[in-house]
Formats: C-alpha cells, structure tokens, sequence
C-alpha cells in the first residue's frame, strides 16, 4: 500500500512543499554533475599516470565508468531516500522553508562523507565472499559488484516510490548476502558457506536494534523534557506557518545538522568500500595498494612481520606447499588445521621479501602490486579470524603480535583517495536535494495522528544523530531511516498522540521484507551477470 494514499493527521498544518524550482538551481545541480564527472576522470588519469600503467585497451575504463556511474547513482538515491528524513522534523516544525532545508543537509552530508574513518566501508566488504574480492577483477568480480549495486538502487528506488522510509543500509547488506548465498550454490557448496555470519550477524544486530534504541530512547528523552522544561511552547503544534521561537529554532536546525553529518559519515562510507573494489578490479596498478604511504610504513611493517613470524615460529615451523591455498581454504571455512599457522607463517615471510627491497609501496612492479595486495588481504583476513576463533592458537603476546601485523596491512590495502570521498559526498549532497518529498511527508504527516511538536522533532533527532555517530565509531552500518521513523513514533506513543497503524504497517512491512526481497534481487541479477560477464 502506498503511504501516498493514507491521510495526514487531523487539523495538521502542513509546510510548503510546493515551491517552484528555480531554472538557476537546476543549471547550477548539472554544472555540479559536470564537474564532478571531469573531476573524476582527471583524477583516475593522474593516478594511472602516476603509476606507470599503460592501459593497452579501452576496456577497462569502460567498465570503470559504467561501474563508477551505478555506485555513485546508489549514492545519490541514498541521498534522497535516506536524508530526507533528516529534514522533516525542521521542515514540519517550520524551523526552516523546504528549500533551505535540503540545501542544508545536502552541505552537512557533504562534510560528514569527507570526514569519515572509512571503518564502516570496509566493514561492509568484509561480508563478500573472499574468493570474489580476490578476484575482483575477473567477470565473477564485476557481476559481483553490478549485482549487488544495482539490487540496491531498484529496491531503494521502488520503496521511494511508494513513500516509503525503508532502509538503504538494510537493502545493501541484504544484497551483499544474496551474491554470497548465490556464489557458494553456484559453486556447488551450500549457500550458507558464501557469508561471513559472524559479520553478517553483528551488523544485524545494530540494524535490529537500532530502531528499538530509537523508539525507547526518544520517548525517555520526550518524557524527561516534559518532566524538567515546563515552556508549553515546546509541547505544541507550530502556529499556521510561523517559526519556532529562536532557541527552539536552533536546537532543531542543530539536531537537523548532526543527523545530516552522522548520516554523511555512515551511509556515506558503504559506496566508497564499493569503489574502491571497482578501482582495484580495474587499475589495480594504480589503487591496489596504498601508494600514499610514507616509508615510516615500510619500517613499521617490516618490524611487525619479524614479531609475527616470532610468535608463529613458537608452535612449530611446518612446509607448506601452497600457502595461498591453504589460507583461502581456512577463511571460507574457518576451520583450523595444522597447516593453518605456518602457511600464514610462510605469507609474512614472503610478504616481508617482497617489500622491505623498497623504500615505499609506489615503487613495487606493476606486474607485482595485484598479486601483493591479495596476499596482504588474505593475511589480514586470515589473522581477524583466528583472532574470533574460540580456541586461540597462539598465547596473548603472540596474538597482540599478529593484530600489531594486521594493522600494517590494512594500512596497506584498506584505504580511501580523497577524491573517491569527494565524489561520494557531492553524490550522496546533490541526492539530498532532489526527490526528498515522498518520504518528508510519510515522516512528518503519517506516523502519528497529530502534527509533530518542536520537543518531538528534536527529541527523535537528538537520539538519531546519537545512535548513529555511536554506531560509526564502532565500524557498524545503521539505518538513519529506521533509527529516526521510530524516534518519531516513540514521541508520539509517549505523548499520546497516537500512530497511523496502516503507515506503521507499511513501515514494518518495509523493514521485513527488505532483507529478503534484495538477496533475491542481488541472487537473481549476479546469476545472469555470471553467464554475461
């Protein structure tokens, strides 16, 4: 059922939305494409050029572009379908007009993507199969990547349509594990070996929970405020089209900012993880490993290999064939063996030849860079599960050992240019400002049965932009849409306002279906990509 259809609450004075567009805002947003577009392009050329690469085909800036363009386009819908509900609250408080609203929160997004620690990016990766990033320049690579990137944008875009706040955070986990599900069968093991459950698991507990914080925690707020701020003003609808009085008024422009740059700084960071495995797949010469790190690096990572090594050497040195399988088997299974440790011994040894000859990442082969970053991967990965493993193989000197030595290859591998954060933010920015409407009105006309309230607004605000900051410094994903839709239903509940149960129906309907509706989605698509590709 379309939110479209249902009735706003009785009585409720509702803020223009109506406003015609300006020709000038709509030349200035193309400009803004443009230059984004040319800016991207001179920056891959200075990058490949500074590398040495020499591309002897067109291709792979072709499927680069096409690829580029899709995850910046999820990016953009993610501005409009998750942003807007940030501005809802200071739109249908009138504490500021429509237009300014969006612009404003467009800027703040802009900032929160630019400042961002990238932990939650490639928390995200970390839930694909390993075969697959291995491989992310093969055709399993790139149906991977499309796959799951297009998933995403027909189920955001689809929900957007019928105004509907539905999670894109939700929509691109649920894609990332239907391509996991769909690679394992596809290979003949059981689909629920294709997803790293663990991950899986901890980033479905801050989806999960989220809302319920939420809900909880912005009544709790709501009833505090009304227990120890007794200024009526705050606990009544605007007045016709008047704003709020001016400290009310800058508490939720305030609250609006800090949900506009949490969400930046959260959502922002999933397309960049996404980008980055389109640019190694493509120019790995140039982006698989970080050429942007100082020769300290060089140092501190030889220094940490000779401390792994150490601590592997204390159980017993054991020749292995074939390291890289042996490691590929152990994080697709998780299951130790003997060869387990001393073929991530004879990695860090190998790993250590292959760079301390070189005073910084930039001067390794071209012929050697992608097959460096993949065996850096593989021991970093390797190393996070044996950390998770129940029984540890190695005493705690020796596993603070490996940690210190994980922390040098990520150092390596697991970075973002500045300009994939550039082109993030004006993506996800100029997304902000177009198309917010259906989901401004399902949030601040048909939750609740009465018009929102200045202490309700900032209240579901004020705890949204908490739990998002919170859940970013710790590396997981969560929803803005969900942790804010149910902030402004726990006001509502807590005032006695009442709910719209056909919006919140819609809303649970949403939630529940969005997982399975985009593993299927992403399970279908990466299966015809697999035989295109």
């Amino acid at each position: 059922m379309s939110v479209d259809t249902m009735k706003p609450p009785a009585g409720s004075r509702g803020p223009s939305l109506d406003a015609p567009t300006n020709p000038l805002t709509a030349i200035l947003m193309l400009a803004a494409i443009a230059a984004t577009l040319a800016f991207i392009g001179y920056s891959i050329y200075s990058d490949v050029q500074d590398a040495g690469a020499q591309p002897t085909t067109l291709l792979p800036f072709l499927l680069l572009f096409v690829a580029l363009l899709i995850a910046l386009g999820f990016e953009f819908v993610n501005g409009f379908h998750d942003t807007a509900n940030a501005v809802a609250t200071v739109i249908y408080t009138h504490a500021l007009p429509a237009n300014v609203a969006v612009v404003w929160s467009g800027f703040f997004n802009f900032i929160g993507v630019l400042l961002s620690s990238g932990a939650v990016a490639f928390g995200i990766i970390s839930l694909l199969p390993v075969e697959l990033i291995l491989q992310v320049g093969s055709s399993s690579g790139f149906a991977m990547v499309f796959a799951l990137l297009i998933a995403a944008t027909i189920w955001n875009l689809g929900t957007w349509w019928l105004g509907l706040p539905s999670s894109s955070s939700h929509t691109l986990i649920g894609s990332i594990i239907g391509v996991g599900i769909t690679n394992a069968m596809m290979h003949g093991a059981s689909g629920t070996s294709g997803v790293d459950w663990g991950q899986a698991t901890n980033i479905g507990k801050a989806l999960l929970f989220s809302p319920l914080i939420g809900f909880g925690a912005a009544a709790l707020l709501f009833l505090s405020a009304k227990a120890l701020i007794r200024n009526p003003e705050l606990y009544q609808e605007p007045k016709g089209n008047q704003p709020p009085p001016l400290w009310i008024r800058a508490l939720l422009i305030f609250t609006c900012t800090g949900v506009s740059f949490a969400h930046g700084s959260n959502d922002g960071q999933k397309g960049m993880g996404l980008i980055m495995l389109i640019l190694i797949g493509t120019m790995p010469t140039a982006y698989a490993l970080n050429r942007a790190m100082p020769e300290s690096g060089i140092a501190a990572f030889v220094q940490n290999s000779d401390a792994a090594s150490a601590a592997i050497a204390k159980v017993g040195a054991v020749d292995v064939a074939d390291p890289h399988a042996v490691l590929t088997t152990y994080v697709e299974t998780r299951t130790i063996s003997p060869d387990t440790l001393p073929a991530l011994g004879a990695m860090v040894t190998a790993l250590k030849d292959n760079v301390q000859g070189y005073d910084s990442l930039k001067q390794i082969p071209a012929a050697a860079v992608g097959n460096t970053r993949n065996e850096m991967y593989l021991a970093s990965e390797t190393i996070r599960y044996l950390g998770k493993a129940r029984s540890a193989p190695l005493d705690a000197t020796g596993m603070a050992a490996l940690t210190a030595y994980k922390g040098s290859l990520d150092s390596a591998t697991k970075f973002i240019p500045l300009w994939v954060k550039i082109a993030v933010a004006i993506a996800l920015g100029l997304g902000t400002m177009v198309g917010w409407k259906r989901i401004v009105i399902t949030v601040g006309e048909k939750i609740g049965k009465t018009h929102l309230t200045y202490a309700q607004g900032a209240s579901a605000e004020l705890v949204a932009m908490g739990t998002i900051a919170a859940a970013d410094m710790y590396g997981l994903p969560v929803s803005t849409t969900h942790v804010l839709s149910s902030g402004v239903a726990g006001t509502m509940a807590a005032n006695g306002s009442g709910l719209q149960w056909s919006t919140v129906r819609s809303l649970l309907l949403a939630w529940v279906l969005t997982l399975p509706a985009s593993m299927l989605l992403s399970g279908v698509l990466f299966f015809l990509f697999s035989q295109v590709f």
